[in-house]
């Protein structure tokens, strides 16, 4: 289940890997069915504007509350209970990453926010292509390369 999961994650990172057959024929359901998953729920969230409690206290006494938006500069998004189980089930699937800078990769938003629109006029099923590339040399197992389309 380990080397699935990490076959699943490098896919949906790098969008191509390469191994043997049979590995990728399970990959490749999986992927597509978390794919069909992020297609289902990729719009369903909420934008709510969030008033956060500074430590700092007024004349008064009171604690000073300020509307902030979130560090890129957008509302913050609140997941609907269905968009938010979705995530959940893509997170058993797969693995976390960190980019070449260190910074967590968070692969569920790129799944709803890049791979799921770039799919949504699509028919279900069929987001990834399996291509043979002959046998391996050192024990003659058959290599595929699993591509998202």
């Amino acid at each position: 289940m380990a080397m699935l999961k990490n076959l699943t994650t490098d896919l949906l990172v790098y969008g191509k890997v390469e191994t043997t057959l049979p590995r990728a024929k399970e990959v490749k359901s999986i992927v597509d069915s978390l794919i069909s998953l992020a297609i289902k729920e990729k719009d369903n969230f909420e934008t709510v504007e969030v008033k956060v409690v500074k430590a700092k206290l007024d004349a008064k006494g009171n604690k000073e509350t300020e509307l902030v938006k979130s560090k890129n500069g957008k509302e913050y998004l609140k997941d609907m209970p269905s968009r938010l189980n979705a995530r959940r089930k893509m997170m058993k699937k797969i693995n976390k990453v960190k980019d070449s800078e260190g910074n967590n990769v968070d692969l569920p938003s790129k799944l709803f926010n890049e791979i799921a629109p770039k799919y949504a006029d699509k028919n279900v099923g069929g987001y990834t292509r399996i291509v043979k590339a002959g046998p391996r040399r050192g024990d003659g197992a058959e290599v595929a390369i699993l591509q998202l389309i």
